[in-house]
């Protein structure tokens, strides 16, 4: 690492107590740091994070965000999931108190070059096969970020020469301050987190704050075919790259293949990666066979442009699964191309209701009080040749902790259609 006295003696405030805000408290407090940890939830899952910090000496807040938690503060390190609105951040600003994320506390460690993905859809695919390609051509690469592994989690390991494949999300850039890619990638721009943004220029401005410190001698990666992108090349100082997709590639491998020209990879071994890409877990993720109904774990797809590539992309009749919890988005526009595959949708969590209004005129649609109660449902309605499609358009996080969560627990359910003997 470097700048390891940078922390070093600061009275600093986490915020937030999910993956990335542990692994930043265990980072900052082994860089000598006086640190602190405040998160609005009391759960299970909070106070196991509780029991994995590193010393008793890191105080913690559960359940409340108490001002007095924050005063005398020199830092606020904000964890992705927590919003601009939060209590800590108004109280900070009040209090003149710095606020960055945490990805800008391991950029300020991280002595690698790093390549920081973002955009509405493709991020985790691309992120991914960025790292792959790297790896190919003989690299120590990290792969991190909202993908997996937090950013804070393994910049202890990292050296000079090394490369981080980070994905990440508009809300980690929010209170970016100095944050810098050698390489940033925006892969695309649609309606998404309207839940959080006011408007879509709101959420725009939160993406294009990825390339707010790069420099001439960095490079911009674009997508030529969305039009929002193609037009904010004037906004920036770091060199613009497009890439397009056509010649057999789509977007997401048109993006990687601009990056590793970029970095000097040769396109031969970068279409060899395409090649054997086997996808990711979460994503279009085939799980079994059950009386020729095959079933598709898609709970990745937390927006409808992610159900909408899903559902372009399978060709039998589609048992639709989806729901969780509302980003604000319109669910009516994945009706033309739903009309030609899907057969019915079974519909979870807070957003039922939502999804219904746009899609039951259309569709028969059911609803259930559990995934594995949707998992059951669907299967009985489906015919040998059909696909149960988990495609949910929301995020999980009504019933789960992530999509993680969300897609481990299809599956699961899915196995144990096997061994059911009801059915």
């Amino acid at each position: 690492m470097k700048n390891k006295d940078f922390f070093k003696g600061k009275n600093i405030l986490v915020v937030g107590l999910a993956r990335s805000g542990l692994a930043c408290a265990n980072l900052l407090f082994d860089l000598g740091a006086d640190v602190s940890v405040t998160d609005s939830y009391d759960s299970e899952g909070t106070r196991a994070n509780v029991l994995k910090l590193k010393s008793n000496k890191i105080k913690v807040e559960l359940g409340k965000h108490s001002r007095e938690f924050i005063c005398n503060k020199d830092l606020l390190v904000v964890s992705p999931g927590v919003p601009a609105s939060a209590l800590p951040l108004k109280w900070a600003q009040e209090m003149k108190i710095p606020v960055i994320s945490e990805i800008e506390a391991a950029w300020i460690l991280c002595p690698a070059t790093i390549i920081a993905v973002t955009g509405s859809n493709g991020k985790t695919t691309v992120t991914t096969l960025i790292g792959k390609i790297l790896e190919a051509q003989g690299k120590n690469v990290f792969v991190c970020g909202n993908i997996g592994n937090p950013f804070t989690l393994e910049v202890e390991k990292m050296k000079e020469g090394d490369f981080v494949s980070l994905e990440v999300s508009s809300f980690q850039m929010e209170t970016i301050q100095r944050f810098r890619p050698k390489i940033s990638v925006i892969l695309n721009i649609s309606p998404n987190h309207l839940d959080r943004y006011k408007d879509m220029p709101e959420y725009i401005a939160a993406k294009k704050r990825i390339f707010l410190n790069q420099e001439k001698e960095d490079y911009l990666v674009l997508n030529y075919d969305d039009s929002i992108l193609r037009n904010i090349a004037n906004e920036c100082k770091a060199k613009v790259v497009y890439f397009s997709q056509g010649e057999g590639l789509n977007p997401n491998q048109a993006a990687v293949l601009a990056v590793g020209l970029i970095l000097g990879i040769g396109k031969e071994l970068i279409l060899k990666v395409f090649e054997d890409f086997l996808g990711i877990e979460h994503r279009m993720e085939y799980v079994a066979r059950i009386n020729d109904i095959q079933f598709i774990n898609d709970s990745k797809a937390t927006t409808t442009d992610s159900a909408l590539w899903a559902l372009k992309n399978i060709n039998s009749p589609i048992i639709l699964i989806a729901g969780g919890r509302h980003k604000g988005l319109d669910y009516s526009v994945i009706l033309e191309e739903a009309l030609k595959k899907v057969k019915s949708v079974v519909l979870i969590g807070e957003s039922k209701e939502l999804i219904k209004k746009a899609l039951g005129k259309a569709f028969p649609v059911d609803s259930a009080q559990t995934l594995e109660e949707a998992v059951r449902k669907a299967y009985l309605k489906a015919l040998a040749g059909d696909s149960v499609l988990l495609s949910p358009m929301c995020s999980s996080f009504d019933m789960f902790s992530n999509y993680e969560e969300r897609g481990r627990v299809f599956k699961q359910a899915v196995y144990g259609l096997m061994t059911d003997k009801k059915i």
